[in-house]
């Protein structure tokens, strides 16, 4: 998972490719070793960066004050710092958004 990495401190440091002002909120596969999120957000006063924090809380199961943006604040691409969550717990979701129970992925 390159859009997924562990830090020294153990926090983790996930990639994004955001797309604001989408028709609904959905992770919709991967864009340049990113995982791509489209929001309904507009990029306006910071209301898609809120919004990305509060979808990837709810879609990994953790607090939103463990879901930090650690660059990218005004851009599409964007790193986030995922703290205080188990690392396996985290990459067995992230897996299952790309692979869901019941589906075999093909060789």
């Amino acid at each position: 998972m390159s859009y997924l990495r562990q830090l020294a401190d153990g926090s983790l440091l996930l990639s994004l490719h955001v797309q604001p002002r989408a028709r609904k909120n959905e992770i919709t596969g991967i864009h340049d070793k990113a995982i791509k999120l489209r929001l309904t957000a507009p990029p306006v006063d910071g209301r898609a960066n809120k919004a990305v924090r509060a979808f990837i809380a709810e879609k990994l199961g953790i607090p939103r004050a463990s879901v930090m943006i650690k660059s990218g604040n005004k851009s599409r691409e964007k790193q986030i710092l995922l703290h205080d969550c188990d690392e396996t717990a985290v990459r067995d979701t992230i897996e299952s958004w790309f692979h869901p129970q019941g589906t075999e992925e093909k060789p």
